[in-house]
């Protein structure tokens, strides 16, 4: 940084002070910071601020004649000269070093740069970085023009390079060259008196805590554990509310198809085993005969222990069950010799027709037997 824009900087610090002044109604030092601002760094401001001093009627002519304090008093020349010559010897509040650790963040063009780190660094060393100055810039410790502003830019640069994500997008994306302090003339950075990393660099790029909060979270003095909490893990939490509403959706779908399956799975408990078979097998191996038609029936090993109803019904069932069977079967025996009786006629041939008529109808002699029993 030059010398002049050193000089504007501090031109500006007294100008704040002499507003400052101004409030609390007192003229006299407002005026001598804004001769002094005048001395360092003319400007507008300080000349229309400067003649509205010298106009008010209690100041009367602060440089030459008397001069009246707050409450309106005189006080002697001795004094009042006594008092302007300490003003003008006093010493800024700073010191060399505090004012060039904000020239070196003032003149950076990236985070990285501004913590004095690389790429490659490590979170830890970008942490030790940050630490080593934030304390020299914290404003209750450097009162240099500009240490806000890289007390800020140091924050916001810790807190985009020691979050995994943020720093993968800042490394992927770097910062956009419209919105960055660049401009001619050495400027290091800055616009309008304000870091590139303060408006430039955090406009895509932006910490989700204040700088004072990523001071006490790095020294550990009561930082707001909940509200960071939520700022910090916000990205999170959106992403498992989508996964979660993803899978709520999965589930409403498949939420059909699962009552089915239970349906059936309920409805095979309710379902019991026949109580006979007309048939033999592993199951029913126990064979049976009905007593008026003497129809053979197999039933369970456990029937006798088990079937506690008549068995006079069960075997008037069994038995139109069989009958039933063999008029099913007698009925596809009949369809079948039709068929052959319909196509010997057609092709006239008296040997199929023969045939036909000689076909075995098993089903249909039992269910005659049976039904002339």
């Amino acid at each position: 940084m030059t010398v002049i824009e050193g000089n504007k900087d501090e031109a500006m610090r007294c100008i704040d002070i002499a507003v400052q002044a101004l409030t609390e109604g007192k003229l006299e030092k407002a005026e001598k910071f804004l001769l002094k601002a005048e001395k360092l760094f003319p400007t507008e401001k300080a000349k229309t601020l400067l003649s509205k001093v010298k106009s008010f009627p209690s100041n009367g002519g602060s440089a030459g004649g008397s001069s009246s304090n707050r409450g309106g008093e005189s006080e002697p020349d001795g004094v009042r000269k006594r008092k302007n010559s300490d003003s003008r010897n006093a010493e800024p509040d700073y010191t060399a070093e505090q004012m060039e650790a904000v020239r070196k963040v003032k003149k950076c063009k990236d985070y990285y740069e501004i913590l004095g780190v690389t790429k490659t660094s490590t979170d830890s060393e970008i942490k030790k970085a940050y630490k080593k100055l934030a304390l020299q810039l914290h404003p209750d410790k450097n009162r240099a023009p500009g240490a806000v502003e890289a007390f800020k830019a140091v924050g916001n640069a810790a807190a985009i390079l020691t979050d995994p994500e943020k720093r993968k997008q800042y490394d992927l994306y770097g910062i956009n060259e419209s919105h960055s302090g660049g401009g001619g003339g050495g400027n290091g950075g800055m616009r309008n008196g304000y870091y590139a990393s303060d408006f430039g660099y955090s406009r895509g790029f932006q910490a989700d805590v204040s700088a004072e909060e990523i001071f006490n979270m790095f020294f550990g003095s009561g930082f707001p554990q909940q509200n960071v909490y939520m700022r910090t893990n916000r990205r999170r939490q959106q992403r498992e509310e989508r996964e979660n509403q993803s899978s709520s959706s999965a589930l409403i779908n498949l939420l059909p198809i699962l009552v089915l399956i239970g349906l059936s799975m309920m409805s095979s408990f309710f379902i019991s085993d026949p109580i006979y078979s007309l048939t033999p097998s592993h199951k029913y191996s126990v064979k049976r005969e009905t007593n008026s038609l003497k129809i053979p029936y197999y039933v369970k090993d456990n029937f006798y222990s088990e079937y506690q109803g008549s068995v006079g019904r069960l075997e008037e069932s069994v038995e139109e069950d069989f009958i039933n069977h063999l008029k099913l079967s007698c009925s596809r025996e009949r369809n079948y010799r039709d068929s052959m009786l319909a196509k010997a006629r057609s092709f006239g041939d008296r040997d199929l027709f023969r045939k036909a008529q000689n076909i075995n109808m098993p089903s249909c002699e039992n269910l005659q037997k049976y039904l002339n029993t």
